[in-house]
């Protein structure tokens, strides 16, 4: 903890900061919040409109159709998986719990790594280079996002803010 000392009107203020590595904390926290807004939007489309997602995502690039016919408990199992990752990374995110955050990566990792794996493995006949490129890329980052979390969490489970700063008015002092 560092405790510091300054000129405040007409007496002191004192600031406690925790030593807390805030690049840490923000390189962590944006890997919670892209996980959570990759898994809710993904997870949230493909619940309210299986087929639609089955046919189109992402985003239009119609990957999923490549692997194989339309399978609403498919889709409808996928959307409920990403959707649980992604509102345990938004509530890890406002959470500001270390230990949570790595736990949070650690699931995505479980998820990510066989999910790359498996789309490294088998390209669909119908898919251009560029696309299955696209794809791997895609698959690759939620690992690497997942990832950082779990490696760039805080060890100590720290709250991420410093506590409020004291003002000590000194007698005797007077403005003006």
């Amino acid at each position: 903890m560092r405790i510091s000392v300054e000129r405040f009107g007409d007496g002191l203020r004192v600031r406690m900061r925790l030593d807390v590595d805030r690049r840490r904390w923000l390189v962590t926290r944006v890997a919670m919040v892209l996980l959570a807004v990759i898994g809710v939007v993904t997870g949230v489309w493909a619940l309210a409109a299986p087929a639609a997602w089955f046919r189109s995502f992402p985003f239009g690039l119609n990957w999923v159709p490549m692997d194989g016919p339309y399978n609403q408990h498919l889709a409808v199992d996928a959307g409920a998986f990403f959707l649980a990752l992604g509102v345990l990374a938004a509530l890890a995110a406002a959470a500001a719990d270390s230990l949570l955050c790595r736990v949070t990566g650690v699931g995505w990792l479980v998820f990510g790594i066989p999910h790359l794996l498996y789309h490294a493995a088998h390209r669909p006949a119908d898919m251009s280079g560029a696309g299955f490129a696209l794809m791997l890329i895609a698959a690759a980052l939620m690992v690497l996002i997942a990832a950082a979390a779990v490696v760039a969490a805080p060890r100590g489970r720290v709250p991420l803010r410093d506590p409020a700063p004291m003002d000590i008015r000194l007698p005797g002092r007077r403005n003006g």
